[in-house]
């Protein structure tokens, strides 16, 4: 549409955009230094803390977070690297493809570990979503968004209330978080992921089950 001579249209931008821009830019020096400070802090801190407010407001609002009761925060933190082998004295029996101690990959995301750690934790409430707030040369820190199914605000609000169900107890620990599902390989559809879906249990049995068409 045209617009009257001498009038210019411009577009506000609300806070979480601008947050999001500058978390989005990680490598400034603000961020560089500010990042520091932080880490520096959470360092000393238990390795799961109950949080006033969440650090990215933007990012946990985009995934559930909402300013009322019933909604808690916590930060936890992840070691970061490879899986070494529980092997006593290092001692790998069986053949050679199954030996190796060090440079083992675990078949979760740190995401997800984090995620079911928390949950063991805080086994009364229900593991919303998660996302990424610092690191160092050792930990991970994740921001986890809990919810407690026994709030009565929770109960009554339609948007949140499907996670009152019982089928959603310890949803972290099967994969049905956001994390979990991206390890699972749940990313992808259709051609891509018939070696992924439903899962990769089912696929394994689905190929490796003789089925006849008549009763023998």
């Amino acid at each position: 549409t045209l617009q009257p001579f001498g009038v210019v249209q411009c577009s506000a931008m609300g806070y979480s955009t601008y947050l999001g821009d500058l978390w989005k830019k990680k490598q400034s020096d603000v961020m560089r230094f500010q990042q520091r400070l932080r880490v520096w802090e959470y360092r000393k801190q238990s390795k799961c803390v109950r949080l006033n407010r969440p650090t990215r407001p933007d990012r946990a609002r985009r995934l559930g977070y909402k300013r009322k009761q019933g909604y808690q925060v916590f930060r936890c933190r992840v070691r970061r690297g490879g899986r070494k082998r529980p092997a006593r004295k290092g001692i790998c029996f069986g053949k050679p493809k199954t030996a190796g101690v060090n440079h083992r990959k675990p078949r979760r995301n740190l995401q997800a570990i984090c995620e079911s750690r928390a949950g063991k934790m805080l086994g009364n409430l229900r593991l919303l979503n998660s996302y990424w707030v610092n690191e160092d040369a050792m930990y991970k820190y994740y921001e986890i968004i809990m919810v407690d199914p026994m709030c009565t605000t929770i109960r009554r609000d339609p948007r949140i209330q499907w996670i009152v169900r019982n089928v959603h107890k310890h949803r972290e620990q099967r994969g049905l978080t956001s994390a979990g599902q991206k390890h699972r390989g749940m990313r992808k559809k259709g051609h891509q992921a018939t070696k992924a879906r439903p899962s990769w249990r089912a696929v394994w049995k689905r190929n490796n089950t003789v089925k006849f068409r008549r009763y023998r």
